[in-house]
């Protein structure tokens, strides 16, 4: 029999993972457990989604645990999402799961994990990872039946992620960070077409500027950050430590320090508003 797949996906960085993926070898020794990325920033929900649409599409068909949960031991539900590829995602239900489960044909069935019978004995009101999603997914996979998991749930009544667009004017895209990559790329809402539609066409080399909406670091003053960067077609384009604007591996617009963070050495992060300009 072929070994059943759980992908696992998580912002515990080194630590937590480890304790997840025990509990579902305990369940379920045979799986083969596939870590896409624990490394999402801390409580953000909305790059942990975009994780999830980059990789799972790739994936084997399985379960898909996610556990990006600011809201954990609150409310929220605990949720099963049955696509029409045949995966089930696991996580709860603040908008982490509903993308990738698009990308995987389509939600067809959603339910609230409530058997605790799935569950570990003992369940903490701040380790849900652990002690529901873990164990119910590892469950899964060893053929558990989706039905067994708890309730049917509306699908039109599942948390949404406000999807951000941009805003094309003539000489200027109005757009804002929605991911901030491992290795500090930072994607914006928009494609090279939308880009391409507000200051023109998109020649390797043509200046383009970049200007970071006004935000308090901290010291009551708020400032804005521009960056003076080029338009180009892969990291290489540019020397090594320096900027480029280009299209990424999903065909969203994206800034990159070649070989850097750029994320961390202009100090930005999810939800800022951004214009792109030339110059």
């Amino acid at each position: 029999m072929t070994r059943p797949v759980i992908t696992f996906l998580s912002d515990f960085g080194p630590a937590g993972p480890a304790v997840c993926r025990g509990v579902m070898f305990g369940i379920a020794p045979d799986a083969n457990i596939i870590d896409v990325n624990h490394w999402v920033p801390r409580y953000s929900i909305r790059d942990g989604a975009a994780s999830l649409v980059f990789a799972l599409p790739y994936m084997p068909v399985g379960i898909h645990v996610a556990i990006v949960d600011p809201g954990v031991g609150t409310a929220r539900l605990p949720l099963a999402l049955k696509t029409g590829r045949g995966d089930v995602l696991i996580g709860p239900d603040n908008g982490l799961l509903i993308e990738a489960a698009k990308r995987l044909g389509g939600i067809v069935e959603a339910r609230a994990i409530e058997n605790r019978t799935l569950w570990l004995p003992v369940v903490s009101s701040s380790f849900h990872g652990r002690d529901i999603f873990s164990p119910t997914a590892a469950h899964l996979a060893m053929g558990t039946p989706f039905e067994s998991v708890g309730r049917v749930v509306p699908i039109e009544g599942l948390v949404r992620l406000v999807r951000p667009e941009p805003r094309v004017l003539a000489g200027r895209l109005e757009t804002q960070i929605v991911s901030v990559m491992i290795y500090g790329n930072i994607t914006f809402a928009g494609t090279t077409l939308d880009l391409t539609n507000a200051i023109g066409p998109l020649a390797a080399g043509r200046p383009v500027r970049v200007t970071f909406a006004r935000q308090d670091p901290g010291d009551g003053v708020a400032r804005a950050v521009v960056e003076d960067t080029v338009w180009g077609d892969t990291f290489g384009s540019v020397p090594v430590g320096a900027s480029v604007l280009m299209a990424d591996s999903e065909g969203n617009l994206s800034l990159s320090d070649n070989q850097g963070n750029v994320a961390m050495r202009l100090g930005l992060s999810v939800d800022r508003p951004v214009t792109i300009t030339g110059r």
